[in-house]
């Protein structure tokens, strides 16, 4: 009875919403992006194009909020906050002479009505893993939430002409072409799309060249250029927190949001090949979080065996505990690492700017260091509601810094 009275007071809060502020998307072109990962660099690149072409913008992620030229950060610790704020945005965003509005799509928000009301004109697929099971139930339940924001396009949305993205190498996507049938125009993309282009990509990684392909397609899909979009993948340099480079030389140090198993081989096995090419012997030292507290507590030995699988020294510390027991979480963890067939050493630090030091400590020439599970978050959130500011990229400045350890 609770859960159907919380359906019912999102779904209103979605409606009320809507109304309050007089319907926004009935005046921009909205698209949404779901997936499980490259959410928020997808947006970015699409943004990125699309500003490059002249048009005006705006932008909902885990990074930021972007109206037209102003920018904030995005400090609610949500990639889709609720509470009327889609809507809102979305108000402002027609009020500045926005004409496109990029919105990352999750899970919850799906579950929770934050898509509904919100006429899109398109939706994105990056990828599907699992994620969030213990919240959801199952990873069918999961899955079904990103489907369903498909599918509720397609019922519910007023816009005319409407347009479904799909990753051909997305598991599962023949349920989201499935979804969208009969609905509109389904786009399907692909990394090897981009494999006749020969472009210049700063950006590593397999999963973003996926990411790329995503972008294109749906700058295609308005027809922007091939120049235009060739010159901004070009020169486009990432997103914060996602594999960014916070120091090169004498050895890099990376920071990156990877969050599930997924996504954190895949961080991994880019920071592997890069140190093959360009940094010969190089080891690589990761300080590893994991699954903060409260959400998706089987993820933590996974991640623990890969980190085993492809890091040469790790370091296991605190993320964000939440009402969890931080030692802990880490003890799950190490369950990975001491159980995988690698035998690699780990050490186990609680304090996450200590763990940083110390990793920080053991780097030698062309070696790398991978500090994953905060990338550009702006808080560790610990007991009882309980939150502290945290930049990583400012801590392993700090620790480079007492080091005397030019960047």
């Amino acid at each position: 009875m609770l859960n159907k009275f919380k359906k019912i007071y999102h779904f209103c809060l979605a409606w009320l919403g809507s109304v309050v502020y007089q319907h926004p998307s009935d005046e921009i072109f909205v698209l949404g992006v779901t997936g499980t990962k490259g959410k928020s660099t997808v947006v970015e690149l699409i943004n990125a194009i699309m500003e490059a072409a002249g048009k005006r913008t705006a932008t909902v992620s885990s990074v930021k909020f972007k109206i037209g030229g102003e920018i904030r950060e995005n400090r609610t610790g949500m990639t889709m906050p609720g509470r009327f704020f889609i809507q809102k945005f979305l108000r402002e965003a027609v009020e500045n002479d926005c004409k496109y509005a990029f919105i990352e799509v999750t899970s919850q928000g799906v579950a929770q009505y934050r898509d509904r009301f919100v006429d899109f004109d398109a939706g994105l697929l990056t990828n599907i893993q699992p994620e969030h099971i213990e919240s959801h139930g199952s990873f069918e339940n999961y899955r079904g939430c990103k489907i369903n924001f498909f599918r509720n396009i397609g019922l519910y949305s007023k816009k005319r002409q409407k347009s479904f993205f799909i990753n051909t190498e997305a598991r599962d996507n023949g349920m989201f072409v499935e979804a969208a049938e009969g609905f509109g125009k389904i786009i399907l993309y692909s990394k090897e799309d981009l494999e006749k282009m020969k472009w210049k990509i700063k950006l590593l990684g397999q999963f973003n060249l996926e990411n790329i392909a995503a972008a294109v397609s749906f700058a295609r899909s308005q027809n922007i250029d091939w120049e235009t979009i060739k010159n901004v993948m070009e020169n486009f340099d990432g997103v914060p927190g996602r594999l960014e480079f916070v120091q090169k030389d004498p050895f890099a140090i990376i920071i990156d949001y990877a969050h599930t198993p997924d996504s954190l081989e895949k961080v991994y096995q880019a920071v592997k090949k890069n140190i093959s090419s360009k940094r010969a012997k190089g080891k690589m030292i990761c300080v590893l979080g994991c699954a903060g507290g409260g959400r998706d507590s089987w993820k933590r030995p996974v991640m623990g065996e890969i980190a085993s699988r492809y890091c040469d020294e790790i370091v296991l510390t605190n993320e964000d505990p939440f009402d969890d027991d931080p030692e802990e979480i880490i003890d799950q963890i190490a369950e990975g690492v001491k159980n995988s067939s690698y035998n690699k050493r780990f050490k186990k630090i609680v304090d996450r700017k200590d763990a940083i030091s110390e990793a920080i400590k053991m780097a030698k020439k062309n070696d790398a260091v991978i500090v994953t599970g905060k990338g550009s978050e702006l808080y560790m959130r610990l007991a009882k509601g309980k939150k502290i500011p945290w930049s990583e990229r400012e801590v392993i400045k700090n620790v480079l810094n007492q080091l005397k350890i030019e960047i």
